[in-house]
């Protein structure tokens, strides 16, 4: 796992967002037990899941003119095991997925979601234009 690619991208993704750089935001990796504990007592379902996100303080995108405050962001969740699993099944290698995940996760703190067709393309969108972006500035 790199971990400090991790950091980075998440670095990226908040900076691409407008969150103010004093915002706090803890991503914590968890073995398989674990995540499945957190998923029945959050989710009510049973099982693993890939990520779960914790938001704090509610904070959402800021623009261009107006960042966002300073303040607590929340947790990502992320089991290793899982992507494992899902990047063998989608194809590509497992840090391309812990990224996706942590992209992801992070949209889920600052208030996107997917339940809906239109939220889930507004997402899905933002999720993949910041992972291309981060792929791109790290060619540089």
């Amino acid at each position: 796992m790199d971990e400090v690619r991790v950091l980075k991208l998440a670095g990226f993704a908040l900076d691409r967002m407008k969150i103010h750089p004093g915002a706090e935001l803890a991503i914590m990796f968890v073995d398989e037990p674990a995540m499945e504990a957190l998923h029945i007592q959050w989710m009510d379902e049973p099982g693993p899941t890939d990520v779960l996100s914790f938001p704090m303080d509610e904070l959402r995108p800021g623009t261009e003119h107006e960042p966002t405050p300073a303040g607590l962001l929340g947790d990502i969740v992320i089991c290793p095991a899982v992507a494992r699993r899902q990047a063998e099944a989608a194809g590509h290698e497992m840090i391309h997925e812990v990224l996706l995940l942590t992209t992801h996760g992070i949209l889920h703190l600052l208030g996107f979601d997917h339940v809906e067709p239109e939220e889930e393309k507004e997402m899905f969108g933002i999720q993949k234009s910041v992972l291309e972006s981060f792929y791109e500035s790290e060619k540089v």
